[in-house]
């Protein structure tokens, strides 16, 4: 099997365990790029992004790249997005991705930044 196969079997499986264990919670889901990482809250019962924050963003933009501190500061920057709209406990959705690295450092900047998950 392909690289991309696995991938998506991955991403069905932790979809499937998300979905039968999430309680109606919201979902934080992770994008990982070779050059950026995207974290975005998701109401999957309404269809709507309640808050997102990437290294896209014109203040993060110049002073980090596709590191582990980059990755941190989007989990806090997303946790304060959050708290503002009054969300404090989410799901977490690797999306396929392991959990090491970048994706664990978001991780963990979130929980610091104040969300439960």
């Amino acid at each position: 099997m392909s690289k991309l196969t696995h991938f998506e079997q991955r991403r069905r499986r932790v979809r499937t365990a998300i979905s039968r264990n999430s309680a109606g919670r919201l979902r934080l889901s992770v994008h990982r790029s070779s050059q950026h990482i995207y974290a975005q809250i998701i109401d999957d019962a309404n269809g709507v992004t309640i808050a997102s924050a990437s290294t896209l963003e014109k203040d993060m933009r110049a002073s980090t790249g596709a590191t582990t501190d980059a990755a941190s500061s989007v989990g806090k920057r997303l946790a304060e997005r959050a708290k503002a709209v009054g969300v404090s406990a989410v799901v977490f959705d690797r999306g396929g991705f392991l959990f090491h690295g970048r994706v664990k450092a978001l991780a963990e900047g979130a929980r610091e930044g104040g969300l439960e998950f």
